[in-house]
């Protein structure tokens, strides 16, 4: 069965950090160098809204209210994805969802769940004193 799986969510303080993983899992799933990854977040009672993208082939995209604070890698050889968060506040607090595509987008349509075709279960990030 394909699919992503995330890990790394947790409690933290408001100027903590926390490293979210997120790889695809089956035995025939891969997700390559040429596939965009990304992450998203939905925090209770509002709607799922971009966070970061990596975009096949290169190039990164970030949401305005994360910039400077989180960032985005990759491993291909691994299909996982990973979403290093610093200076964390409470309003990052939300459950963290894993996307990926087969194929890749241009870079002013990363921040658009429909450009993905798998999503993970997601983990969930609380951000408190």
């Amino acid at each position: 069965q394909e699919q992503l799986v995330e890990s790394g969510g947790g409690l933290m303080q408001p100027g903590g950090s926390l490293r979210l993983s997120c790889a695809a899992s089956g035995r025939t799933f891969v997700v390559g160098r040429s596939d965009d990854m990304a992450w998203f977040r939905q925090a209770p009672g509002k709607d799922r809204e971009f966070v970061a993208a990596s975009r096949g082939g290169g190039g990164t995209s970030y949401a305005e209210s994360v910039k400077g604070r989180f960032t985005i890698s990759r491993d291909n050889a691994k299909s996982t994805v990973f979403l290093q968060m610093n200076f964390l506040n409470p309003e990052d607090t939300a459950v963290y969802y894993c996307a990926a595509s087969k194929g890749r987008t241009i870079l002013s349509n990363l921040w658009r769940p429909d450009q993905y075709d798998y999503w993970g279960r997601g983990t969930q990030v609380t951000v408190s004193s």
